[in-house]
C-alpha cells in the first residue's frame, strides 16, 4: 500500500472483532515502532504486548474503573482487541545519553533543561508507526492515553518504577459496532490552515 493511502485510511478504531491478530502481522507492526526516530538516536521507550483476554484483562482492570466500563458505550468494542501494545518511556535514558562525550555541553544531562520531553515525543513517533503500520495490514488500532491506573498498570505488567507510562495501541480486526466519535464530524485540518509559508 502507498504512504498516501495508508495515511488516509489511517482512523482511530474503537472497536474491535476480537480475532486474533496472526503472529507474523504482529510482529511486522512492532517491528514498524522499532524505525521511529529519536533524539540521540536513544530510543528511551519500551512496550509490553499483551495477547489475548488473560493478558489484556490486567491492562484494563488497571486503567479503567467499574464505574467507567459500566457507562462507556465503547467499552464492549473495546475490550475485544486481541492486543495490547502499553508503551512506556525512560527519562533517565536521555539524561544518559546527553551525558555522554557526543552529547555534552548540551546542558540536556539535566530533565529540567528538556523544554520538550523528548521521551514522550519519541514515544509518540512510535505509537504513530503501530498505527500507521495496523492501517498497511489492513487492521483497526487506536491510541489511548494515559488517564488513569499508571501505578498500577506498572506493577501489574512488572514495569521498573522509573519508566513512564505513555498510553497503549490497540490493535485487531475491526468490529461493527463502533460508536461514531463526535470529534469526527470536525474532519481533519486542510493544509493550508496547518502551515504557514514563510512566516505564520
Amino acid at each position: 500500500m502507498e504512504l498516501s493511502e495508508v495515511t488516509a485510511r489511517r482512523r482511530m478504531v474503537r472497536s474491535f472483532s476480537g480475532a486474533a491478530v496472526p503472529d507474523g502481522v504482529l510482529d511486522r507492526i512492532l517491528a514498524a515502532a522499532t524505525t521511529a526516530p529519536a533524539a540521540g538516536n536513544t530510543a528511551g521507550w519500551d512496550a509490553v504486548v499483551l495477547v489475548g483476554s488473560s493478558e489484556t484483562g490486567p491492562f484494563w482492570e488497571a486503567t479503567t474503573t467499574d464505574d467507567w466500563r459500566r457507562r462507556s458505550r465503547r467499552w464492549p468494542g473495546l475490550r475485544r482487541a486481541p492486543v495490547v501494545v502499553a508503551l512506556f518511556v525512560d527519562p533517565g535514558a536521555y539524561l544518559e545519553r546527553y551525558a555522554q562525550p557526543d552529547k555534552l555541553g548540551s546542558g540536556l544531562e539535566r530533565g529540567e533543561a528538556w523544554a520538550v520531553p523528548y521521551w514522550m515525543v519519541d514515544g509518540g513517533f512510535a505509537a504513530l508507526l503501530l498505527l500507521l503500520a495496523a492501517a498497511d495490514a489492513g487492521l483497526g488500532a487506536c491510541f489511548l492515553g494515559n488517564f488513569r491506573g499508571e501505578e498500577a498498570l506498572r506493577h501489574a505488567l512488572g514495569v521498573p518504577a522509573d519508566r513512564r507510562y505513555l498510553g497503549a495501541v490497540l490493535l485487531g480486526e475491526p468490529g461493527g459496532d463502533d460508536p461514531p466519535s463526535s470529534s469526527a464530524r470536525r474532519g481533519r485540518r486542510d493544509p493550508g490552515a496547518a502551515f504557514h509559508r514563510g512566516r505564520w
